[in-house]
Parts: C-alpha cells; sequence; structure tokens
C-alpha cells in the first residue's frame, strides 16, 4: 500500500490538473459565479468571496490541527502504555464554543448588511415590471406610460392582486403593455426558450413578483438574484442592469412536473431601443395587463403594508 500510494498521488495530481488546462483564469476570483452586469450585483459577489475566504481560513486552521494531531500525538510503536488521560480542558472547550459563535455572528452581519442594502426600494423607480410566474411560464407586465396606450395600473383589476403600497407608486394612468410565454416560446435572435423579457440599460428597474398557483423563484443567473414569487404574497427588488445583451433566467424553485421548462430570456438594450419595443408590443394589441395572481381581501392583501 505504502508502494502505491505516491503512484496514486501523481496520476491523482495530473489529472487535477489536465482537467484545469483549458480553465480561463480570469475567472477564478468570482469562484464559479458569472460575471455581474448589474450595478447591485457586486455587493452579492463580495459576499460569497468573504464568504470562500472564511470557509478557506477556518477550514486551514482545522485541517492544520488535524494533521497536528496525527503528527505530534500518534502513538509510538515502542510505547504501548496508554498516555496521561485529562478529562476537562477549560480553555480548549471555551475555544471550540465561541469560536464558531463568533464566525457565525459575523457571517450574520455581513448577510444582513447586505440583504438589507439589496432589498431596499427607492420611492420612485424609472421603471416597474410585473414579473408573473404560472406553471409553466413568465409573463411581464410593463406598468408604463406608453404612448397610445390608456388606462390606469392603479385601477386595473388584473393587477388587483399587487398590495396597495406598490400600487401607489405606479406611474399615473399607465395604461401599459404586456408580454406572456408558454413553454414553446423561443428568443427570436438566440433561439433560448422561454418568453423575453425586455430592460433599459443604465436605469433603475423595479420587479413586483407575483404568482398565479404556486410557489416559483425569479432568477436571472448574471444578475446573482434570485426571489421567490409567493401566491398572495407579493416581493420586490431593483436592479439597474449595466452592460447590455441576452441573459438566461428560470424558476429555481421546484414547483411541478415541467419545473424544468419554466425558461426566460432577459434582453438588455439602449433606453431608446426599449421605449420602441413597449411601443412594438403596443401595435401587437398587447395593451393592458395580464392577470398578476390569485383573488386576496384587501385585509390579507395589505397585511404588509408598513413593511416597505
Amino acid at each position: 500500500m505504502r508502494r502505491k500510494l505516491p503512484q496514486v498521488l501523481t496520476a491523482g495530481l495530473i489529472l487535477a490538473t489536465a482537467t484545469g488546462c483549458s480553465y480561463n483564469w480570469e475567472d477564478f476570483p468570482r469562484l464559479g459565479m458569472p460575471t455581474p452586469v448589474t450595478e447591485e450585483a457586486p455587493r452579492i459577489l463580495s459576499l460569497w468571496q468573504g464568504s470562500w475566504a472564511a470557509a478557506l481560513i477556518t477550514g486551514l486552521l482545522v485541517w492544520g490541527l488535524i494533521i497536528w494531531a496525527t503528527i505530534f500525538h500518534r502513538r509510538s510503536r515502542t510505547k504501548v502504555e496508554v498516555p496521561p488521560q485529562t478529562r476537562y480542558n477549560m480553555p480548549i472547550e471555551a475555544l471550540y464554543t465561541v469560536t464558531p459563535l463568533i464566525i457565525v455572528s459575523v457571517l450574520f452581519y455581513f448577510t444582513a448588511r447586505d440583504e438589507s442594502k439589496l432589498l431596499e426600494l427607492s420611492p420612485k423607480p424609472a421603471h416597474t415590471v410585473n414579473v408573473v410566474g404560472y406553471q409553466w411560464s413568465w409573463g411581464f407586465n410593463y406598468i408604463e406610460n406608453v404612448p397610445g396606450v390608456t388606462g390606469d395600473a392603479k385601477k386595473d383589476k388584473n393587477l388587483s392582486a399587487i398590495p396597495d403600497k406598490f400600487q401607489e407608486q405606479f406611474p399615473e394612468n399607465a395604461g401599459g403593455v404586456y408580454d406572456a410565454g408558454i413553454p414553446g416560446t423561443r428568443n427570436p435572435q438566440t433561439g433560448n426558450p422561454g418568453p423575453t423579457l425586455w430592460l433599459p440599460k443604465g436605469e433603475k428597474v423595479r420587479f413586483v413578483l407575483t404568482s398565479r398557483d404556486v410557489i416559483h423563484s425569479f432568477w436571472v443567473v448574471p444578475f446573482l438574484m434570485k426571489q421567490d414569487v409567493i401566491p398572495g404574497h407579493t416581493n420586490a427588488f431593483e436592479v439597474t442592469p449595466t452592460q447590455e445583451g441576452t441573459f438566461l433566467g428560470k424558476c429555481a424553485e421546484l414547483c411541478g412536473v415541467d419545473h424544468s421548462r419554466m425558461l426566460f430570456n432577459v434582453k438588455v438594450v439602449s433606453p431608446e431601443r426599449y421605449q420602441q419595443h413597449l411601443k412594438e408590443l403596443a401595435e401587437k394589441g398587447q395593451t393592458g395587463y395580464i392577470p398578476s395572481g390569485i383573488e386576496q381581501t384587501d385585509p390579507a392583501r395589505n397585511a404588509e403594508k408598513n413593511q416597505l
């Protein structure tokens, strides 16, 4: 066994280095995360990197103690007697009780700090999109003032599932347009499955998340951010896209038999092209809004009115 051990270690080293030949080392600092494409995403990436650093330091400490104990406290072949037994060691017991509490407290602090900042909502976002999850696709209500489209998002029955605290911040007299997909929908430019959500580069967008049936999860991969889409409970968060392009999105919550088909695309374009897209939806007759969620009584719908 000892003769074969160097051979096994050598083979493992060759295998590990060979599989990494095609790896782009510029991506290594992100530790598996994609390139951020919003102003908010670097905060998430920093938290991810900090968590890895803390885990690595803790791992090195634990591995070091294990190796130290294995080397310097192994039984000698010439000595078979039982070594002195220590029943209690208060400093060590205090150390391995206090140290995990410190580690968890530090991780909790940075997580709570960044979560509060990421979920902070501005008084008047430049754009509001009601993302509607349903089995088995996605719909997007663009709550905007579109030329030639009449209506009022604050009074639209299809948006009645959204609490008043969000409706109060809708634009005045926003007739709006919508886009809705099915599992067979594909992006006409890339061929990727799912409907396509259009967003303007450099302008803040609020996502108001609602569901018609079960719990889904709205996840745009390079946003490094996802949030549950819950029936009877409206979640919201804001992002500011910083890079044009088409990005992949998916449902990150097991929502039923066709969960894997709940895909969508996010196309970030210039503000001018975004406004042109809204006009194109209006020209197709996709004016107004699709139903946003399940029926609720006012007390239930506004149960968290003071938690904006």
